[in-house]
């Protein structure tokens, strides 16, 4: 019989991790005819309202990495057959889905799953930087996935050792009082968006490694990361915090900040 009445979303954190792991789990039972060893990842995207957020963070065990993967997901997983690889990711987003993504019925997320016919790209995927400590030309940034590198350092413009000159879009300016810029190096870090792992990554250049300089990252459950290698970045997490040189913080997130 057709009901005239709009059916609630649930309001505890039982009821919202239900929803969530129902829905995942009929996904992942028609992803790829069933067989799940081709499924690289699966993104959650929340855009719950703010009041209701730390149900949606509790149901996802935001404060716990790797939690909701292990212990839920990769067990319906286990449950029912679905051989996920090894290798598959789980990403929780506090942020607006990309258009392809799958809305979550009677709750406020939906899901997207990258497999090895399709990959995990948010085109429109935006984040934020927050400057904590030091004195940058702005107080909030914003990093979007379609605006390729962003240069993090001392000066807005710089010329490199092999004579060639820099931007840096988030500049920290040298005549600041400021004692927290001195330790900045010109060419001290860049962020670029990453589609094989869906994120924003951070990473050193030549004048943010040691002995030059150093940075590393403060993750939300306090781990620290050191990033000394050009080569390799961080895959940036909500809240974490980037340190640059001995003092400059900038807080980084997916939530809207006001400038």
């Amino acid at each position: 019989m057709f009901s005239f009445f709009k059916e609630e979303k649930p309001g505890d954190v039982k009821g919202i991790r239900n929803a969530l792991l129902q829905f995942i789990k009929e996904q992942l039972q028609k992803a790829e005819g069933g067989e799940g060893s081709n499924i690289r990842g699966i993104a959650i995207y929340i855009t719950c309202q703010e009041e209701d957020r730390h149900a949606y963070e509790a149901a996802v065990f935001a404060d716990e990495p790797d939690r909701f993967k292990v212990e839920e997901v990769q067990r319906i997983a286990d449950d029912f057959a679905i051989a996920l690889p090894a290798t598959w990711s789980l990403e929780i987003l506090f942020a607006e889905p990309p258009k392809d993504a799958l809305k979550v019925p009677n709750a406020d997320a939906s899901i997207a799953i990258a497999s090895g016919k399709k990959p995990l790209i948010y085109k429109e995927a935006t984040g934020y930087l927050r400057v904590l400590n030091g004195e940058a030309e702005k107080e909030v940034y914003t990093l979007q996935s379609v605006k390729g590198k962003v240069n993090i350092g001392r000066e807005r413009k710089v010329q490199t050792i092999d004579g060639f000159y820099r931007e840096n879009q988030i500049a920290f300016p040298d005549k600041s009082s400021n004692e927290s810029n001195r330790s900045i190096s010109r060419q001290h870090a860049h962020i670029e968006w990453d589609p094989e792992c869906a994120a924003f990554c951070l990473f050193a250049d030549e004048g943010g490694i040691p002995p030059m300089n150093k940075m590393k990252v403060r993750k939300a459950d306090g781990e620290i990361i050191k990033v000394h290698a050009v080569e390799i970045g961080h895959q940036l997490q909500e809240g974490d915090q980037i340190m640059l040189g001995e003092s400059a913080v900038l807080e980084f997130t997916y939530r809207a900040l006001e400038n």
